[in-house]
């Protein structure tokens, strides 16, 4: 790579070379083209010559025909319009002649010639004749030439001016750019364009020669080019080139010093930036370098590791980086403007930032000014520490406290709720047994009023109910096991369809309930189980308030041999990209009076015995809440009585 100095002056002779070899190919490209033109235009001015020619032999056959009817004197001769008519155009003379050949009549007549200035001055060059016979065909002949048929009546014999036809055959824009000439076989000048015959051009201008012996024997057409035919080589460019040559190894030498001064002082370098890249590299801190406009200049290798990409996909980048979140890329852009602004704090400042493979990391950002080698400030420095560690411990450690707390305060729930399940079985059962002797009392008293009498039975039932499902609070609470036993869960859903249908109804929705299979017996606390379904539809019908389609629908299905499975779907306005996680965690609410204990308690419910909880969107795009139970099967039975009894013993 140090003996590339020869480079520019080996380029710069095949350079010299290939413009030589294009200017060549150029000027023989044009000469052709200029060969072609010219014989192109050699043909055009034969072709107008043999019509010229055609023209004047079918006039002159013309008036052999009008002679023929008129009288053998000159003046009809001379009163001939086709006479008069060729000597304007292009004639010199006209000779009729009789069987004999001799003189009938000339016109213009030998006394008007003689008196006339020399001919030779108004037509400069030869001339040549035309002749026609009547009453035979006529047959034209030039005066080297052709044999008139025998016996004729009569001969028309038409002089006319050379130089004239080739003037009236050429047009002028071609006159302009060729000499135009009519030559004999010993090259000899006969007819020119111009008015003062020129003689032969000579051999540096393009010249083409036509021989023309079909109309005038023994001539030949040349059109030969005013203008000289350029040359390739003259002076001037090959002073050029040698010149160029000249300065090119002059400046080769000259970059030949350069370069060996140039390899030195990057020897010196590559020691210097190898020992300053080691350092950089074996640092633990992330550093890059942006300019004034955010572009990366330089990032060292703990940095690419820290976000994930290779340098050469970061180096040159401008804002947005690649490793900026995406769903806070415009607040990103802010700070960064501000921070190349000079607005960084000093103390650093705190990014969340996506590796390639899309995990976020946290990291801490130190901006200091970057300063060139003339002390002028050029862009930003940034230190970057990667803090994911210390965030997640931080993070966790906060999650064990609000855990605990939570904790604490479930269990003084727990406690509360306990105390109040105790506090509320004595009004219950004095409830229970006011209703119970005002029944009896009125039985006794032979009352026939059968719907009071139905009022109060159901109201002993409802106190009965409120009974046990205090009871089994009570038993939850306290952490024992549910009462689970053989459960009709298609009877559970109709009981509580029927006992909220009412009052769904007055708030004006439509509430339904299908088994999509035959339900099989459950596995289950018959109480727990109600809460459940009455808790699930009472959240359904709040989260439905100021919706237009208020639609509840419960659904049972039988997922496989082993669980039963309940949906409960509503129209409203769904989970809104909550997840089940969030909603069921304990204080977790999103009703302005709720406690967020109601899905917690569910899960539990559902958990506890051995299903599992979910959810999703409805067919109607609401929220879909969905639980599974353990089906009853001889052997859980088995095992359950198995357990009471052990329990009772």
């Amino acid at each position: 790579m140090r003996a590339v100095w020869w480079l520019p002056l080996a380029a710069s002779v095949v350079f010299v070379a290939a413009v030589a070899a294009l200017a060549q190919y150029w000027f023989n490209k044009e000469a052709q083209e200029r060969r072609q033109t010219l014989i192109a235009d050699a043909l055009n001015v034969s072709a107008q010559l043999r019509a010229q020619l055609d023209m004047e032999r079918s006039r002159t056959r013309t008036l052999a025909e009008q002679l023929r009817k008129t009288p053998h004197t000159e003046q009809a001769l001379s009163e001939n319009p086709e006479v008069i008519a060729g000597l304007r155009r292009l004639w010199l003379s006209v000779t009729w002649l009789d069987a004999n050949h001799r003189v009938i009549a000339e016109a213009p007549s030998p006394q008007g010639r003689r008196t006339e200035s020399h001919t030779g001055e108004r037509f400069p060059g030869l001339s040549a004749h035309l002749s026609a016979s009547y009453p035979t065909a006529a047959i034209a002949a030039d005066h080297l030439g052709t044999v008139a048929p025998p016996a004729p009546e009569g001969t028309v014999v038409v002089r006319y001016a050379l130089p004239v036809l080739l003037k009236n055959a050429a047009p002028w824009w071609l006159t302009r750019k060729y000499e135009v000439q009519l030559l004999d076989s010993a090259e000899q000048l006969i007819a020119s364009v111009d008015d003062v015959a020129v003689p032969v051009v000579a051999g540096d201008h393009e010249t083409y020669r036509l021989p023309i012996d079909e109309e005038i024997p023994g001539a030949l057409l040349e059109l030969s080019a005013r203008e000289r035919a350029p040359r390739l080589w003259t002076p001037v460019p090959l002073v050029l080139m040698a010149g160029f040559l000249a300065f090119m190894s002059m400046a080769t030498w000259l970059l030949r010093r350069q370069v060996q001064q140039a390899t030195r002082a990057e020897s010196a370098w590559r020691n210097e930036a190898t020992w300053r890249s080691a350092m950089q590299d074996s640092a633990l801190v992330g550093l890059r370098a942006r300019d004034a406009e955010g572009t990366l200049l330089y990032v060292n290798r703990t940095f690419c590791e820290l976000v994930g990409y290779p340098p050469e996909q970061l180096l040159g980048r401008k804002p947005p980086m690649p490793y900026w979140p995406p769903e806070a890329l415009e607040e990103v852009m802010t700070r960064s403007r501000r921070n190349l602004q000079g607005h960084a704090p000093r103390e650093g400042f705190e990014a969340v930032w996506r590796r390639a493979d899309g995990q976020p990391i946290t990291v801490m950002v130190y901006e200091s000014p970057l300063i060139d080698a003339s002390g002028r400030q050029i862009g930003w420095m940034g230190s970057i520490i990667d803090i994911t560690a210390k965030k997640l411990l931080e993070e966790r450690e906060r999650r064990q406290l609000e855990a605990l707390a939570r904790q604490a305060r479930l269990s003084s729930f727990g406690e509360i709720a306990s105390a109040l399940a105790h506090q509320l079985n004595q009004p219950l059962a004095a409830i229970a047994s006011y209703n119970a002797g005002v029944l009896q009392r009125l039985r006794q008293q032979g009352s026939t009023d059968a719907l009071t009498l139905q009022a109060l039975e159901r109201q002993a039932e409802q106190t009965r109910e409120a009974g046990r499902i205090v009871q089994r609070m009570r038993e939850f609470l306290t952490r024992r096991q549910p009462q689970r036993e053989r459960l009709d869960l298609a009877a559970v859903i109709g009981r509580v369809h029927a006992l909220l249908r009412h009052e769904l109804l007055r708030q004006h929705i439509d509430v339904s309930w299908r088994a999509d299979t035959p339900l099989p017996p459950v596995l289950a606390d018959e109480v727990l189980i109600e809460q459940l379904l009455i808790n699930l539809l009472r959240n359904a019908a709040d989260a439905l308030e100021g919706c237009t389609m208020r639609r509840i629908e419960i659904r049972a299905v039988c997922t496989d041999y082993r669980f039963a499975q309940v949906h409960v779907e509503d129209s409203g306005p769904g989970l809104q990209g909550r997840s089940f996680e969030e909603l069921s965690t304990p204080f977790h609410t999103t009703k302005p009076d709720g406690l967020g204990l109601g899905l917690a308690i569910c899960r539990s419910v559902v958990e506890a015995h051995g299903g599992a909880f979910d959810c999703g969107v409805s067919r109607w795009g609401g929220a879909r809440m969905s639980f599974t139970l353990p089906l009853f099967t001889a052997e859980s039975g088995y095992g359950r009585t198995a357990t009471t009894d052990a329990t009772a013993s």
